[in-house]
């Protein structure tokens, strides 16, 4: 099973982050359950069709202090598995929102 998982979390800059991410993101990479990870736009583009018109509206849509962390593509045998993966994640993080999405 593919889950794509999406962060929203308060800024956390600093170099222990830094250090117990590259850790997290190294464990899952070698277990292999980890297949793409990346940065996200603070903004991102809205884009929403009705009656066959596009609107097209530019962000950020977040409070200033929440930022579009990123997103990890993983891969998992159940979708307990992926839930674990994210209590991890905000383990090292801290607070936050994530958004989980089985992909198909």
């Amino acid at each position: 099973m593919r889950f794509l998982l999406t962060n929203v979390s308060e800024r956390r800059d600093d170099e222990t982050l830094h250090v117990e991410m590259g850790r997290f993101i190294q464990e899952l990479t070698e277990a292999g359950v980890l297949l793409a990870t990346g940065g996200m736009e603070l903004g991102g583009t809205l884009l929403r069709s009705a009656g066959g018109e596009l609107t097209v509206t530019d962000g950020p849509f977040a409070e200033a202090k929440e930022m579009a962390g990123g997103f990890a593509l993983i891969e998992v045998g159940s979708r307990e598995e992926a839930l674990e993966i994210s209590r991890r994640f905000f383990a090292v993080v801290g607070d936050g929102e994530c958004h989980m999405r089985q992909i198909y």
